[in-house]
């Protein structure tokens, strides 16, 4: 069978429940980062992967320092979904010998200033040729506290819906230009008990249903309450993907007062965009986000 008759999600669940886990590993391979703990440490470590591949997350028009920024960019807004505090990176770069040094030099120009922008350093890495499309992988290394670490399974049910920013079109230009959510995380769980969260990389349309199924509810949203930029559709808000922002569940209790402080606070705009649900099920003709290995 390939690839692409399961997808993405349906691969994980084959692989990932074989994998070996310890005491130590308090939530592995399926969340947006893997949590630890260490012995006599007050808070968990966070560990996370990501990579971008030349000609699907950005192709040969693209400037390299932009490119450099997303690919340390992706990991940091893992880190943003379980408001963690990124601290060390590692980049591996593998690159074909014919691609020009002027475009290395500012892609890991845009790295480190991504790097910097987060108060992370690049401690380390690797460099490989490849007889292909360049492939960028980033590691990171950071911490978050025990009473503040948010993952996708905590959702219940009534909880409500909340997602910052507007969604779509992203490969207008935005997939190569976002702003990890960090500092936004950071004052969520500082201020309010975040039930769940996550951020979408792959669309609302895929990404809502993973939290969902991790929280073990369904969920119901107001169509015409998401979120979306200028120009445009419904569906592409839901399906382009790579909109990294961040969509969360809280109770209904604080969602107002929630609300009300995000005003006063950021300038980036947060919106309700339905609540989760007891019964297991999602809307009629939801569309799927994107889909990897489709």
């Amino acid at each position: 069978m390939k690839l692409r008759k399961i997808g993405e999600d349906r691969l994980l669940a084959q692989l990932l429940p074989k994998l070996s886990r310890n005491s130590s590993v308090v939530l592995g391979p399926g969340d947006d980062c893997a949590v630890v703990r260490y012995p006599r440490a007050g808070n968990f470590e966070l560990l996370k992967t990501d990579c971008i591949v030349e000609g699907i997350h950005f192709n040969a028009t693209s400037h390299p320092e932009s490119v450099g920024w997303k690919a340390m960019a992706r990991p940091l807004s893992d880190f943003a979904a379980m408001s963690g505090v990124p601290r060390f990176a590692l980049v591996s770069l593998i690159i074909p010998a014919e691609r020009e040094l002027d475009w290395t030099k500012k892609l890991y120009r845009g790295l480190e200033k991504a790097a910097r922008t987060f108060g992370v350093v690049i401690a380390g890495g690797e460099t490989s040729n490849i007889k292909g499309p360049a492939v960028i992988s980033v590691s990171l290394t950071g911490f978050v506290e025990r009473n503040r670490w948010v993952s996708r399974d905590g959702g219940k049910a009534q909880d409500e819906l909340l997602v910052t920013g507007r969604l779509g079109r992203s490969f207008h230009g935005r997939h190569l230009k976002f702003t990890p959510r960090i500092a936004e995380a950071r004052w969520l769980t500082e201020k309010f008990s975040i039930h769940a969260m996550m951020d979408l990389s792959d669309g609302l349309g895929a990404d809502l249903p993973r939290l969902a199924c991790a929280s073990e509810v369904g969920f119901e949203v107001d169509e015409d309450a998401v979120p979306r930029h200028r120009g445009c559709s419904l569906r592409q808000a839901l399906s382009d993907g790579e909109d990294y922002e961040l969509l969360f569940a809280v109770s209904p209790a604080v969602t107002a007062e929630l609300q009300k402080r995000w005003r006063k606070r950021w300038p980036l705009e947060l919106t309700r965009i339905g609540h989760l649900t007891k019964a297991r099920s999602s809307p009629k003709n939801w569309p799927p986000g994107y889909v990897h290995f489709k």
